[in-house]
């Protein structure tokens, strides 16, 4: 497996907790615009590290995955399976989110042509890892404690006040893989709202980070322990990994040193730029124009005026305030469980193989 390290790079230290989640929420007092400050700040601040590093002058090359280089890519070995056994609760993103990737997708291979990509149908961010590298006994042992509890917790995205709801993407990167990152909403672009019902910025309130810890939570109340690999603060789903020493040349994967090239690698730092740039401008929250509120006075002291003292009192208005109306172009917003519950999963399905438990309800079903 490609080794990278899951550091925290959000900045202020986090309170450690037996939930590992209730830590950035108790340090952000509760608020969805400090939470997704945090994930902005980690995402910005390791893509930053991660780009010194891979046009450092000496950059060894680029991390494989040792697994996924003997099933898939030019050093296949077709005996090979692969051993490892993980248990989940993937959420499976929406078909405006996988059309947005499949987009960002082939803007990347014109510039590596040897990158191995997601297929679209494999998509998917992990909501809540159980467990991961075992085997299937062990991992068949854990499905029979925690299937009586199963459909609770994939059904979650379903129940009124667990809608979370992310937006801002970004391509998030490193020497091993790429993704495309999600920061939780915090009341952006709720004035023109497409979901039914309409969404308020309370709903905000239930952030992603907010439905990791509540995931944590019913898990761990079956009495399993939650082995997962990282907490920190990112949603995102891989899209992307290099799978050869040279994944700027299709016909020479094999090749180190031409992997190595700097100008290429400036070359592909600069494509990431460029498609971050392209989401900002098109799929982040902008204005679509200004709203006119009216407040209205209305007198209420006898609690029950009538409808025609209510028509007059709305001739009277007192004034008028105006408020920016934003909007969301469809792929950059993603409400989890928007289209389909958790995927409560179990095998080999670290590139999104595996065979689905239960399919959990989604928003509205």
């Amino acid at each position: 497996m490609a080794k990278i390290a899951y550091e925290d790079f959000s900045g202020t230290s986090t309170p450690v907790t037996a939930n590992p989640y209730d830590g950035i929420i108790e340090a952000c007092n509760n608020d969805p615009k400090l939470i997704q400050a945090r994930y902005d700040l980690h995402r910005k601040t390791r893509n930053q590290q991660q780009k010194d590093k891979i046009l450092f002058p000496d950059f060894p090359g680029w991390i494989l995955d040792e697994v996924l280089t003997k099933l898939d890519g030019p050093q296949r070995d077709p005996n090979f399976i692969d051993p490892r056994n993980c248990l989940v609760f993937w959420a499976r993103p929406t078909q405006k989110i996988k059309s947005l990737i499949e987009i960002i997708q082939q803007k990347l291979k014109h510039v590596v042509p040897d990158l191995w990509l997601m297929p679209i149908d494999n998509l998917h961010m992990t909501a809540m890892e159980v467990t991961h590298s075992l085997t299937l006994s062990q991992i068949d042992a854990l499905v029979d404690t925690l299937t009586p509890a199963s459909r609770t917790i994939a059904d979650l995205p379903s129940q009124p006040g667990s809608q979370a709801r992310l937006i801002k993407p970004m391509l998030s990167f490193d020497a091993a893989a790429l993704a495309l990152s999600f920061v939780p909403a915090a009341g952006e672009a709720i004035t023109i709202s497409s979901t039914h019902p309409p969404r308020t910025a309370t709903d905000d309130t239930f952030t992603y980070h907010h439905l990791r810890r509540t995931l944590h939570n019913l898990i761990s109340s079956t009495g399993v322990p939650v082995a997962s690999r990282y907490v920190v603060p990112s949603a995102h789903l891989t899209i992307a990994r290099f799978n050869s020493p040279n994944p700027f040349d299709a016909s020479n994967p094999l090749d180190l040193e031409a992997g190595r090239d700097m100008q290429k690698r400036k070359k592909l730092m600069h494509e990431i730029e460029t498609i971050n740039d392209w989401l900002e401008s098109e799929f982040w929250p902008r204005s679509a124009g200004i709203r006119k509120c009216v407040t209205e006075a209305v007198n209420a002291k006898a609690g029950n005026m009538e409808e025609g003292r209510a028509a007059q009192s709305r001739d009277d208005a007192v004034g008028e305030s105006t408020e920016v109306e934003e909007v969301i172009k469809p792929g950059g917003e993603w409400i989890v469980g928007e289209e389909k519950g958790l995927d409560f999963r179990k095998g080999t399905l670290w590139y999104g193989g595996g065979e689905t438990i239960y399919f959990g309800r989604g928003v509205g079903q």
